[in-house]
């Protein structure tokens, strides 16, 4: 199953780690993921494949942009964009936005692909805690023309409340635009699996961690 060899090529790649971390929200967190930490070549060829299994399963072919919000989708989009064309044999543009726009050269807003009316995208991110970002790149898509959103992909649903309070952040970005999201995998799928595990030669989540997460989300599990 591909969902347990990427939660364990997480743990292998250093980019999920438990412990005590303090998150930008200001919440401690046991657990922290940090997709910045893949970083070598084969890394990135297998994120991208673990990403294009999850959009072919979620939403099928049927679009023509991957769009990462600047910075860390722009990487995301790109080998994610490889990836499909190697699996599944479609030819997808990647697209992203720049946080200033550019006025000369290769000037405006967006970096790789334009976006034109008609064209179908699928949002690609790292891991969605509040979707504040999605608030921020949601206008940037809707000004390009006439065109549709046809979901979200993220490599982990961490689970907890968005900004309302009220469900997850995922939950919460498709009921404010309508969009349906997809998680490579969900820390629930995490926890069932890496609980009591070896990986890398120790056990990643043990009693004590388990505890930690069992009150984090006590507090903060949507």
């Amino acid at each position: 199953m591909y969902k347990e060899e990427f939660i364990e090529f997480m743990v292998e790649s250093d980019v999920l780690r438990f412990g005590d971390f303090t998150l930008k929200s200001g919440r401690r967190s046991p657990f922290f993921m940090n997709a910045g930490a893949y970083v070598t070549g084969s890394q990135l060829k297998r994120l991208g494949e673990y990403y294009a299994r999850c959009i072919h399963e979620n939403f099928g072919d049927d679009f023509d942009v991957l769009f990462g919000p600047a910075y860390k989708g722009i990487p995301l989009s790109v080998t994610t964009s490889i990836a499909y064309q190697s699996l599944y044999g479609k030819e997808i543009r990647y697209s992203s936005n720049r946080k200033e726009a550019k006025d000369h050269g290769d000037a405006g807003i967006l970096l790789g692909s334009g976006i034109k009316d008609g064209d179908r995208i699928v949002m690609i991110e790292d891991v969605t805690t509040s979707g504040k970002s999605i608030e921020e790149t949601y206008p940037i898509l809707m000004a390009q023309g006439d065109v549709k959103i046809i979901g979200l992909a993220v490599s982990l649903d961490r689970m907890e409340v968005g900004l309302s309070g009220e469900g997850s952040a995922l939950a919460e970005i498709k009921q404010k635009y309508g969009f349906p999201t997809a998680a490579i995998v969900s820390m629930k799928e995490v926890v069932e699996h890496l609980y009591k595990r070896k990986v890398c030669g120790r056990v990643v989540i043990d009693d004590t961690i388990k505890a930690a997460l069992d009150e984090y989300y006590g507090k903060y599990g949507a």
